[in-house]
């Protein structure tokens, strides 16, 4: 029987700085919505904000009590993906690590697949 790959893998690490941002935005029950929208040196880009609740047809993956929302218009593109945290200096912070990804800018902002 073949199992379906999941929309996206959040890492706890992620899942705990997710946390840290909705809670020092005063919104301690909001969840992170990670939708990919056309634009960037590539062709795509991810685009994160917070969100009070799932939309009907949205993916919900939840993690040490954190929900994160993927539209089913970005399942596609992210499906397999893992969302990570990354504490350095240059180039840290909340990333996507898209195995469908065949190229990235430069810039780390954007991708085509």
């Amino acid at each position: 029987m073949e199992t379906e790959t999941p929309v996206l893998a959040v890492t706890e690490k992620a899942a705990r700085k997710i946390r840290a941002l909705a809670e020092k935005e005063g919104r301690p029950g909001a969840a992170l919505r990670l939708r990919v929208v056309a634009g960037g040196c590539s062709g795509f880009s991810y685009e994160l904000s917070f969100a009070d609740g799932p939309e009907p047809d949205d993916h919900v993956i939840e993690v040490e009590g954190v929900r994160v929302l993927v539209d089913p218009r970005s399942a596609p593109i992210v499906r397999g993906s893992t969302l990570d945290f990354h504490d350095a200096l240059l180039g840290g912070g909340l990333k996507v690590r898209n195995p469908q990804a065949v190229h990235e800018c430069a810039c780390g902002e954007s991708f085509a697949i």
